[in-house]
């Protein structure tokens, strides 16, 4: 599966629209609702609760956008669905809750949080659960993940749902827990055709990388994360088809 055409020229909100001083936290149904009403596309994370369900979550823990501390692996759905964001008036959203309220009206980018602690297999009840939420959803969406053993567990999982891979520079001193050849494994993106991937999200500051250059030119479609100012976005647009974008507003391609 490719992406569609929206991927490639509707800008997607990094987590959202989000806009913390006017009470709109990243990931919530607020910054969801006011990416939509803008127009732009979504890009959001996902996290696994206790019970296997799906939550809209970038962090593995609770402490920096919530009152309470500890893994959200360890809260129930319910909870979390009740649990206070600090800053705002909303609570944590279930993946099937933001898929409902977007109902493909632009595209949604999903990537899937490691659950491994290292880029390594763990047990895919992450994936599963995704691909459970994805099943009759009509619209744009595509799934990736920075750990290559998800992206293909999801595959597996849900074979017609588009997939990629996020990817960075991956150097010693960014990711110091990696051996050496798994940097280097994962700065090639040398998982890209197994686990059949058809596009990319890279670091905006590591786009002329070779290896990124190579894919753009086999006609692999080149997203990227996070662009944060115009200035940015110039830059990353020489080489990316399209951008994620957080802290202004990004201008939509003539």
């Amino acid at each position: 599966m490719t992406l569609t055409p929206d991927f490639l020229t509707i800008p997607l909100a990094h987590r959202g629209l989000h806009d913390l001083s006017n009470g709109i936290v990243e990931n919530s149904m607020g910054a969801v609702k006011a990416a939509l009403a803008a127009g732009y596309g979504i890009e959001i994370d996902v996290q696994l609760a206790s019970d296997g369900a799906a939550m809209v979550f970038h962090d593995d823990r609770l402490e920096r956008l919530t009152p309470e501390s500890g893994p959200i692996r360890g809260w129930a759905s319910r909870d979390l669905t009740n649990l206070r964001l600090t800053g705002s008036d909303e609570t944590v959203p279930t993946l099937p809750a933001v898929l409902e309220e977007v109902a493909g009206k632009v595209p949604l980018l999903i990537e899937l949080k490691d659950q491994s602690g290292g880029t390594g297999s763990a047990p895919d009840d992450l994936e599963r659960a995704v691909a459970q939420a994805l099943e009759g959803y009509q619209g744009p969406v595509a799934v990736m993940s920075f750990n290559p053993h998800m992206v293909a567990n999801l595959a597996k999982r849900a074979p017609r749902v588009t997939r990629g891979i996020t990817t960075d520079g991956y150097s010693e001193k960014e990711w110091p827990d990696l051996s050496a050849d798994t940097l280097h494994q994962l700065r090639e993106i040398v998982a890209f055709d197994a686990v059949g991937a058809s596009f990319i999200s890279h670091d905006c500051h590591d786009l002329n990388a070779p290896r990124v250059l190579d894919l753009k030119a086999k006609g692999v479609p080149i997203l990227c994360w996070t662009v944060k100012s115009p200035e940015d976005e110039v830059m990353a647009r020489k080489v990316a088809d399209n951008i994620t974008f957080e802290g202004y507003t990004a201008p939509f391609p003539a």
